[in-house]
């Protein structure tokens, strides 16, 4: 039996042809909506058909060094051809199969690979599909930990500039974003607390404790060291250390979401490595799969795990995603950790963390600057401006438009521009990022 015909060939054909004369912008701008974006205003999307390394090429030619790692994701670079191998290869073998009482090769191998570079408590791991999820599953976990035992513990604490995804749960433990005003009704209450950034710590201590005197905090919820789409706001590890030890102290769960901090952003595995403490619950994403595919992971402990783990089937963790553990996702994680456990990965990282230094300490004090900051491979610069700092800052476009410019994607929240390359990235390519971020703060001088 054949195949059907197509039905009115001619505007069939019409269409096809007319594609073919449109750019790939163009096309975009007819039928695609984007993140983040006001469609009516913004300037077409730049079509990007190519990449290797740390580089993009668009559909007319032009190079662009991605110096955000793609929205912190890719952290071995575009095309990587280990990744690109090993996900043809499980192509070849399964590309799906139901995660509800079924299992493959691929995802109980990273389950047994991921574990033993996870902090030494960590015991489960559970498949979801991106950030947001991976966070609202360590919240849901949080949550029914106590229910299952008839302990009355609901409450949430988190910062007050936390940003934890866009779905509703994660909307709802997010901080008080401008762009989450229209859902505001309809989001669950949760405790905040000063984010701890040197000079308030103390208020975040106090106001913190206040809130576990109640004795009915079930998590708390945190960006460990970093918070990003706040502006890259830094905070100490021994800070870190004690707000956890307090919540532990008082019976809750710490929850890390380490989303954009996970697989060597902040000089280490994970940013909380760089604690003492240790946290129950971890979202993980991003970096998982070298910027591949998406694919998140939620980890716990064995007493977590233990709790859900009943006679009754009432107690199980009812959640899931159609395409939870996927194989070609996880043949992309194990990929990605194969090069991340490779010594020459973490001499990059090093590297790249010991140039961010060098170049930090030449220019914080320059007269454009307000702050800058550093963890890891993640440098933060402060525009000062005539206006209040934050995610609509006036400069913002004005900055991103500077860096494309030049060839460099840097995609600034409001007055601060943060450069957060994958580690493949080459010495030559960070000197003409660092060239354009000192050409900047002469270009924007007093915003």
């Amino acid at each position: 039996m054949g195949l059907p015909q197509i039905a009115k060939l001619p505007e069939f054909v019409f269409f096809c042809e007319k594609s073919t004369k449109m750019s790939l912008s163009q096309r975009d701008l007819e039928k695609v909506w984007h993140p983040y974006t006001q469609m009516k205003t913004a300037a077409p999307p730049i079509a990007i058909v190519s990449g290797r390394g740390a580089e993009l090429v668009d559909e007319d030619g032009k190079v662009y060094i991605d110096a955000i790692s793609s929205w912190w994701t890719n952290i071995h670079g575009h095309s990587h051809p280990h990744l690109a191998q090993k996900v043809f290869e499980q192509a070849q073998k399964l590309e799906h199969v139901i995660f509800g009482g079924f299992t493959h090769p691929s995802a109980v191998e990273l389950a047994e690979r991921l574990l033993p570079i996870l902090p030494p408590n960590q015991a489960r791991i559970f498949f979801t599909d991106n950030g947001s999820t991976a966070v609202e599953v360590g919240v849901k976990m949080a949550i029914q930990y106590f229910f299952n035992q008839g302990i009355a513990k609901k409450r949430i604490v988190a910062f007050d500039l936390a940003y934890h995804g866009d779905t509703f749960g994660a909307m709802s433990v997010g901080g008080d974003l401008s762009f989450y005003t229209a859902f505001q009704d309809f989001l669950f209450e949760v405790e905040r607390i000063p984010v701890p950034i040197p000079g308030q710590e103390t208020a975040c201590f106090e106001a913190f404790e206040k809130i576990l005197q109640k004795g009915d905090v079930a998590g708390f919820l945190f960006e460990p060291l970093i918070l990003g789409s706040a502006g890259m706001l830094m905070y100490q590890p021994m800070v870190l250390d004690r707000l956890m030890k307090m919540a532990h102290e008082h019976g809750a769960l710490c929850i890390a979401d380490e989303v954009m901090t996970g697989f060597g952003r902040t000089g280490r595995f994970f940013a909380t490595d760089h604690c003492e403490e240790k946290p129950d619950i971890i979202a993980l994403s991003k970096g998982l799969t070298g910027g591949m595919l998406p694919m998140a992971l939620t980890t716990c402990t064995d007493a977590v795990f233990q709790a859900f783990y009943q006679d009754e089937k009432s107690k199980a963790l009812y959640h899931g995603h159609s395409f939870t553990g996927n194989p070609i996702g996880c043949a992309a994680a194990l990929a990605s950790l194969d090069l991340l456990l490779d010594p020459a990965c973490m001499a990059n990282i090093q590297r790249i963390e010991s140039r961010h230094a060098a170049f930090l300490a030449k220019i914080k004090n320059h007269p454009s600057l307000l702050y800058t900051r550093q963890q890891g491979t993640i440098i933060a610069l402060e525009f000062k401006t005539g206006e209040n700092s934050g995610y609509f800052n006036n400069l913002r476009d004005r900055l991103y438009l500077f860096f494309l410019e030049r060839g460099l994607i840097l995609r600034p929240l409001g007055n601060v521009v943060y450069f957060l390359p994958p580690y493949c990235i080459t010495d030559e390519q960070m000197d003409r990022v660092y060239a354009a971020l000192k050409e900047a703060l002469e270009e924007f001088a007093g915003g």
